[in-house]
C-alpha cells in the first residue's frame, strides 16, 4: 500500500510540474510586452513608411483679376490694360498626392492596452500635394511668371481639395496603415489589435 501511495504522489508531482511548465510557456505575454513609449516610437517609425502615393493630372485655366489700388484713375487704367491684354493661361498639370496619418501628434494617449489586447486611436489624416513642374504642359498662356505661379498654386489647391474629399483614397490609406501597424503590434506580443474611433474615458496610456 505504501508503495502505491508513493507512486501516486510521484505521479501527481510529475503532473503538477508538467502543468507548471505548460503555464509558464503558454501564459499571456503581457509581462513581456514593451513599455508604451517604446510601442509609440515603433509605431511612428512604421507609419512614416505607410504613406499612400497617388499620381494626378488635371487641365486648369486661369484668368487673373487686376488688383485694386487706392487711386481711382490708376484703377481705370489697370482695368483697361487687363481688358486689352486679356491675360489667361491654360495648362495640364501633374502632381503627386500623399495620404498618411499625422503621427507627430501620436502619443500614449492614443493607446489603451488591457493585457494582450490593445485599442489604437489613429491621429488625423494628412494630405499633401507636390506638383511635378517638369511634366507640366502649358497649352496657351500670356501670363507673366507671377501669374503662372498663381495658376500652378490654384492647381495644387484643387488637387488637395479633391483628395481630401475622396473617401475611397482615404479608406485605402487607412487600411494600409492599419495592416502595417497591426502586424507590428502582433510581433510585439499583443494578441488582439483594435482600431477605434474613441478610447474609453481615462484610458490614456
Amino acid at each position: 500500500m505504501a508503495k502505491n501511495v508513493s507512486r501516486a504522489l510521484s505521479l501527481l508531482a510529475a503532473v503538477a510540474l508538467g502543468a507548471l511548465a505548460a503555464w509558464v510557456l503558454l501564459r499571456p505575454a503581457a509581462s513581456r510586452l514593451p513599455d508604451t513609449a517604446a510601442v509609440v516610437e515603433q509605431m511612428r517609425e512604421v507609419a512614416r513608411l505607410e504613406t499612400l502615393d497617388v499620381s494626378l493630372y488635371k487641365k486648369v485655366t486661369f484668368t487673373p483679376e487686376p488688383q485694386a489700388t487706392d487711386a481711382l484713375w490708376k484703377d481705370v487704367l489697370l482695368w483697361a490694360s487687363y481688358t486689352l491684354q486679356n491675360p489667361h493661361g491654360r495648362a495640364i498639370v501633374f502632381a503627386d498626392a500623399h495620404l498618411g496619418f499625422d503621427f507627430q501628434r501620436f502619443d500614449a494617449s492614443h493607446l489603451h492596452a488591457v493585457g494582450t489586447r490593445v485599442d489604437v486611436l489613429l491621429p488625423p489624416m494628412q494630405v499633401t500635394v507636390a506638383l511635378r513642374p517638369g511634366e507640366t504642359e502649358i497649352i496657351d498662356s500670356n501670363l507673366d511668371s507671377t501669374q503662372t505661379a498663381q495658376l500652378l498654386e490654384k492647381a495644387r489647391l484643387a488637387f488637395e481639395k479633391e483628395v481630401r474629399q475622396d473617401k475611397r483614397l482615404q479608406e485605402k490609406a487607412r487600411q494600409s496603415a492599419e495592416r502595417s501597424l497591426r502586424g507590428l503590434l502582433l510581433t510585439l506580443g499583443f494578441r488582439e489589435v483594435r482600431f477605434v474611433e474613441t478610447l474609453p474615458v481615462g484610458s490614456a496610456g
